[in-house]
């Protein structure tokens, strides 16, 4: 079970900064002539990345691609790591004019990406890999490749989607994006006041705990808060969110539990990984296996969808964020007792 996600340059090529769709995330008609050039940016891995021309020509990641369109940045290209027409970063976008590379993880045509002339490449920095989205471990050789045609660079999936957030505003800036629009700043301010409610409803059930949970048909995985930024938001903003004793010394996002302890820990409620997530799953997994309703919560149908790993704007994590307040609000913190 894996968490969702130097180089050779080209030379840059003509412009193609266009305003989004219709994006939760909304940055309208924000963006602006990319500045001449040279360009730099400090990306998640802390090596700095330069060019002599302001890079125009972007193949990104799916997540990434939301948050530099949410500044009215459009990408060429972007590879996903499911249907983009499923994948909850680009369901709302306008994806017209821009080229599909994948939409499997680990799986990039790189071939189609040549052809698109790439001066830059964005992906997530993640810590315990080392690696940007779309160079892990695990991705298909050829799709390695795609490290080749331009250089790489984003901001690092560290200890907060806010920081997260900021770095793709930090990182559209540098490509030209204007980042004070009206329409950017009624989404922070959307977000501060989902933030506001959040707290309030945590504040509100002192005594709750949850734990985020992803059950497969090997294992119940219990993600560890330290390698998911979002959990580690909601921790900061009061929420107990359970931290796993025993994480996965080869791969740290998770704890692994075999099915026959999937209640070794008993939280109130369950964060259920929303890649997995149906309005049926939990009562399906507890005919499929038993052993996963002797976790009280799952018992009493106390869950409620995680956003895990994919949230890289502000309008998407206040979307998130009133779901999990509710969530919260009707929660019972006696459940796990």
């Amino acid at each position: 079970m894996r968490a969702w996600r130097t180089v050779v340059a080209v030379a840059a090529l003509s412009a193609v900064l266009a305003g989004c769709g219709d994006d939760s995330s909304g940055g309208g008609d924000s963006a602006a002539a990319a500045p001449a050039g040279p360009w730099s940016f400090t990306d998640g891995s802390g090596q700095v990345v330069k060019a002599d021309k302001t890079p125009t020509r972007i193949i990104a990641h799916a997540g990434e691609a939301a948050a530099l369109m949410s500044f009215g940045i459009k990408p060429v290209g972007i590879f996903a790591d499911e249907s983009v027409k499923t994948d909850p970063n680009l369901k709302n976008l306008d994806l017209t004019g821009i080229e599909i590379l994948g939409e499997e993880w680990g799986k990039i045509d790189v071939e189609k990406a040549a052809a698109l002339r790439p001066d830059l490449i964005v992906g997530d920095w993640w810590p315990a890999e080392k690696a940007h989205s779309g160079m892990e471990e695990g991705v298909d050789e050829k799709s390695k490749k795609l490290a080749e045609l331009a250089p790489v660079v984003g901001v690092s999936q560290g200890k907060s989607i806010v920081a997260l957030a900021d770095g793709y505003e930090d990182l559209a800036a540098s490509l030209g994006a204007k980042v004070d629009s009206p329409e950017i700043a009624a989404n922070k301010k959307r977000f501060e006041d989902s933030v506001a409610a959040f707290k309030q409803a945590v504040a509100g059930k002192a005594d709750l705990t949850v734990a985020a949970m992803s059950p497969a048909d090997d294992k119940v995985y219990v993600a560890n808060p330290e390698y998911a930024p979002e959990l580690l938001d909601l921790q900061s903003w009061g929420l107990k969110v359970i931290n796993p004793a025993s994480p996965d010394p080869g791969f740290p996002y998770w704890e692994n539990l075999s099915w026959e302890n999937a209640d070794k820990y008993q939280p109130d409620l369950i964060l259920w990984d929303g890649r997995s997530f149906t309005a049926t799953a939990n009562a399906e997994w507890g005919k499929k296996q038993p052993t996963w309703f002797k976790i009280k919560a799952a018992k009493a149908g106390a869950v409620v969808a995680w956003p895990a790993f994919w949230l890289h704007t502000y309008g998407d994590f206040a979307t998130e964020l009133d779901k999990l307040t509710e969530a919260v609000k009707a929660a019972d913190p006696n459940v796990g007792a």
